[in-house]
Formats: structure tokens, sequence, C-alpha cells
């Protein structure tokens, strides 16, 4: 099972309502979240996304790229929350120590009605 394989499952499993088994599998000891809108433990951010779930059950995760370097690896996907949601682009950058997610940031931008740019978000 590679990094990166790790990665994505970790992702699905979360949209789709099942982060505890994603946090067993795996999240590894002393698990750092850099995201400044919650506490940066495992529990605060297994919860929220809980939470999340719970109020979006229609979530949507499309992966479009996954890069592994090491004991890093960022993925490029777009979340929606519903059906209608025009959605985020999100990068997730996994640390890892072994086969264990020991860090994790996540960048996001909300996808526009109207884009300037001609080759869009993915």
């Amino acid at each position: 099972m590679t990094k990166k394989y790790i990665a994505k499952d970790f992702l699905k499993l979360a949209a789709k309502g099942h982060s505890h088994e994603a946090f067993r599998l795996y999240i590894g000891k002393d698990f750092k979240h850099h995201n400044v809108y919650f506490k940066g433990d495992a529990n605060t951010l297994m919860l929220a996304m809980d939470e999340s779930f719970r109020l979006n059950p229609n979530k949507t995760l499309e992966i479009h790229h996954a890069i592994g370097d090491k004991d890093m690896v960022a993925v490029h996907s777009h979340i929606k929350q519903n059906t209608t949601d025009s959605g985020v682009a999100v990068v997730h950058i996994f640390k890892f120590e072994s086969d264990k997610i020991v860090e994790l940031w996540d960048l996001g931008q909300a996808v526009p009605a109207e884009m300037i740019n001609e080759n869009g978000m993915f």
C-alpha cells in the first residue's frame, strides 16, 4: 500500500462519513492538523469531519491529482457539499511516518461562478 493510496483512501473514507475508520486505519501517534479554524489534534478533526458529513450527506470528493515525494503526499481534489454546490478546490498535504499520517495541511479555494482563467481549476 503506497502513501498516495493511503492519503486518497483517507479522504474518500472521511467524505463518505467513515472518518472513525479513516483515523483508525491511517492516523499516527501525535498527529497534528494545520487548519486555523480547528484545534490541531486528531479527535477535533475527526469530529469535524463527522459533523460535516451529517450536515452534507450528499458530499462528493473528486480527486484530480496525487503527488508523492518521500514522506509527503499532496492531493488536489474538488469537494462539493451537495449536487447544486459549485464546490471548493482543495489541496491536502500529508506528512507520513512509516505508513501513518502524522501531519495534515488543507488549503481551499471556492470555485467561482465565473472564471477569468480559461484553464479552470482542475
